[in-house]
């Protein structure tokens, strides 16, 4: 297969893999694409951030950001040669390219990030802007309004160069990651999640059983000292798992859910998509 015959959003990756860009494919809904046949849809139940142990047992990374490679042989190589036929877009790994994106949301983001960040080269996106900066540090979502922080352990859809010169990773870029106090947050947005099947009484479970593990995945969530998105994720799939289809579960309850997942930092969005993900990973 020539470099002409190649699929366009591959030949992307490629140049950017030449310039010392770790990629990989970015599905329609802007998830990112498995480099292998069993978890190209997700179906082993993914493994977003390869820090803690997933369903997915592929002996090489295969999700997210840890797929993301500059090897041009892994990224033509047969095990991602569907995946780039079906790709929608290319993502990239900025921290391991050195790189962290401030990720702004939103006109009014946009407004904040001119007004209170140095400048540097920018990318406009569908609905604001990606700054972006030269040097790494810790992806957090919803520092503020409208702001993701994409760097290490994170990926970002890549958008073309951009305009401007790129400055180095400014201290109120970093300050943004430290964690407010608890009073502080904004409260949390209003939750458009839905129970599968919602207001009903748990067959085969104890009202008291549904209250229980209510609040246990609260604590989950509220304990985890690192890996925030797997560990939304995977309490949200234990939450289905055991009462997605027996019609206990309520708005109420997923309301405290995503309400305890966006004190530890998760945006409204990033809720709903690991909602989302677990409903589609149980078939519901």
């Amino acid at each position: 297969m020539t470099q002409h015959t190649l699929p366009a959003h591959l030949r992307v990756a490629l140049d950017l893999a030449h310039r010392g860009v770790p990629v990989l494919p970015l599905r329609a809904d802007k998830g990112p694409m498995g480099n292998c046949r069993t978890c190209r849809k997700n179906a082993c139940g993914g493994r977003p951030n390869m820090k803690a142990p997933g369903p997915c047992t592929c002996a090489t990374p295969c999700h997210a950001w840890a797929a993301a490679t500059t090897n041009p042989d892994v990224l033509t190589s047969a095990a991602w040669a569907g995946a780039w036929m079906q790709a929608a877009a290319v993502a990239y790994h900025p921290g391991g390219a050195g790189l962290t994106v401030v990720d702004l949301d939103n006109a009014e983001a946009v407004k904040w990030a001119r007004q209170n960040l140095p400048t540097t080269k920018t990318v406009p996106t569908t609905r604001g802007e990606h700054w972006i900066y030269r040097g790494a540090m810790r992806s957090v979502n919803g520092v503020r309004p409208g702001v993701d922080l994409k760097s290490t352990m994170s990926y970002a859809q890549w958008r073309g160069p951009g305009t401007g010169t790129m400055a180095p990773l400014p201290d109120v870029v970093r300050a943004l990651a430290v964690k407010k106090p608890a009073a502080a947050r904004p409260a949390p947005c209003t939750v458009s999640a839905t129970a599968p099947v919602g207001g009903g009484e748990c067959r085969h479970r104890s009202p008291a059983y549904l209250a229980r593990g209510i609040a246990m995945a609260e604590q989950r969530i509220k304990e985890a000292a690192a890996a925030i998105h797997t560990t939304v994720y995977r309490t949200f799939l234990a939450v289905l798992s055991a009462h997605g289809r027996c019609g206990c579960l309520t708005d109420a309850h997923i309301k405290r859910l995503f309400t305890a997942a966006q004190a530890k930092g998760e945006s409204l969005r990033n809720c709903e998509d690991a909602w989302t993900n677990a409903l589609t990973t149980l078939g519901m």
